[in-house]
């Protein structure tokens, strides 16, 4: 069987995982990295994602990644460029992405999607939306609960994260706002649940036949009750130190699917909150009701070291599955189950 030729977008947290596991995959072969920053443009690729030498140079050109003959890109930088997810797939390029904008089609901007889909027509390929969450929690675990239901009334995805251990200050404090006064705490951010994960209810909603009339987001805040000293820094008293943000899809004026994200920094908090270990809870009610704790077993010093595999590695099992696929933006629903390749 001919490898299939990969290149990988962007090196941060997520990317060098997925990097490597190109690399070490028995069924890819990485033709091309991409940078953004200069002092990663020359290095070799192995360099970048603690592996040794593998004979493959770093490139800020983006003609270079056009010119590599890649079957597939694995698109992950900070930011969605349609631009360039455009100018991959016309080159003939299929991709795969963990940025969270082609989970459902049909929520997309009619405008990019358009353009994306003509772009898949122009080239012959197809992009699709993965990783842990969403992706791997909000579709594809939920659709293989239900197989085996006849009758749905509910289902809840509870996401936790404890974060006590996270030696990120930029992340916790300057992104996610833990450490800050509740009153100044942007509260945008307890709603963008609704575009971050509505779409992968929606998917899976309509999926079940059981298309959602509409998204309701929200959230709350817990305070410390105590000065707490967490590895990223220090929680003052009284402060946000977790943060719960909810999306619920509604089917026929009733709660039919709900995700349910709980970040925290410390237990002892204001008021109390029932927490749970990092990882995740489905609670599925209907004729075949199932309660499933999907938790990771990772002591929380090395977590910030093992978490990223959960995203990319998904990413880079879908490689196969999607080169495969008919050209388009393709879904969870669209494509076969994604089946690891590990010997």
């Amino acid at each position: 069987m001919t490898a299939l030729r990969v290149v990988q977008w962007a090196t941060g947290t997520i990317g060098a995982r997925s990097l490597r596991g190109v690399v070490e995959h028995p069924g890819l072969e990485l033709a091309g990295v991409y940078v953004h920053s200069a002092d990663k443009a020359g290095r070799d690729a192995g360099e970048l994602c603690g592996l040794g030498a593998v004979g493959v140079t770093a490139t800020r050109s983006v003609e270079d990644v056009l010119g590599s003959g890649a079957d597939c890109v694995l698109y992950m930088p900070l930011l969605c460029d349609p631009d360039e997810v455009c100018l991959l797939l016309e080159s003939g390029a299929n991709v795969v992405t963990t940025r969270g904008e082609f989970h459902h089609p049909a929520s997309m901007d009619p405008v990019v999607r358009k353009r994306v889909e003509a772009a898949c027509e122009r080239g012959g390929t197809s992009i699709h939306s993965t990783g842990s969450s969403p992706g791997f929690i909000t579709e594809a675990v939920p659709l293989v609960l239900t197989s085996i239901a006849r009758r749905l009334e509910s289902a809840t995805i509870d996401e936790y994260a404890d974060l006590s251990r996270r030696p990120s200050p930029e992340l916790l404090f300057g992104v996610m706002g833990f450490g800050s006064p509740p009153a100044d705490f942007d509260e945008r951010r307890l709603t963008h649940a609704r575009t971050s994960f509505g779409p992968s209810l929606r998917l899976v909603a309509e999926a079940l036949s059981l298309p959602l009339d509409s998204l309701e987001a929200g959230g709350e805040l817990a305070t410390a009750r105590h000065r707490t000293r967490i590895a990223a820094g220090e929680l003052a008293a009284g402060t946000v130190a977790a943060q719960r943000l909810t999306v619920t899809g509604m089917h026929a004026g009733r709660p039919l699917l709900r995700f349910r994200a709980t970040w925290y920094c410390t237990t002892d908090l204001a008021p109390n909150w029932d927490l749970h270990d990092t990882g995740w809870h489905v609670s599925v009610d209907g004729d075949a009701p199932l309660e499933v704790t999907l938790r990771m077993p990772v002591p929380l010093d090395r977590m910030a070291a093992v978490s990223p595999s959960y995203t990319a590695n998904r990413a880079v099992n879908a490689v196969p599955v999607v080169c495969a696929a008919e050209a388009g933006i393709r879904t969870t629903v669209d494509l076969p189950q994604i089946t690891a390749r590990l010997g």
